[in-house]
């Protein structure tokens, strides 16, 4: 204890400071989530994300390989976005959905049964 009855307290502050690198790259958040409701009946929500502002096209196939419709065409900026398919006039089925961005592609299989 100190002299006046007191217990000593030391404090000990980090001041150095750390480099930050603008050339680290940056974590590739390019992702294509599966639709909900899955299985759906008349609609369904589609998330994707991207890393950078991109050209982006998604379009939905039958088992065939047949394009049922495009939900999105156009540039989107980098962050979420989600596109939602109204599928009233379609039947039942298995269908895919792709999303392509820049030279990336990926594709899901959703149910819509009616």
């Amino acid at each position: 204890m100190g002299e006046s009855g007191n217990p000593s307290v030391k404090i000990f502050l980090n001041t150095s400071t750390t480099a930050v690198d603008d050339d680290i790259a940056q974590p590739d958040n390019f992702a294509l989530k599966q639709n909900y409701p899955n299985p759906f009946n008349a609609s369904t929500t589609i998330e994707f994300e991207l890393s950078q502002a991109e050209d982006v096209t998604i379009s939905v196939y039958d088992l065939l390989g047949r394009q049922i419709t495009t939900l999105a065409s156009g540039e989107y900026s980098a962050g979420s976005h989600a596109v939602t398919w109204h599928a009233d006039d379609i039947t039942s089925g298995i269908y895919f959905y792709r999303l392509d961005a820049g030279d990336r592609t990926e594709t899901r299989r959703m149910v819509l049964l009616k």
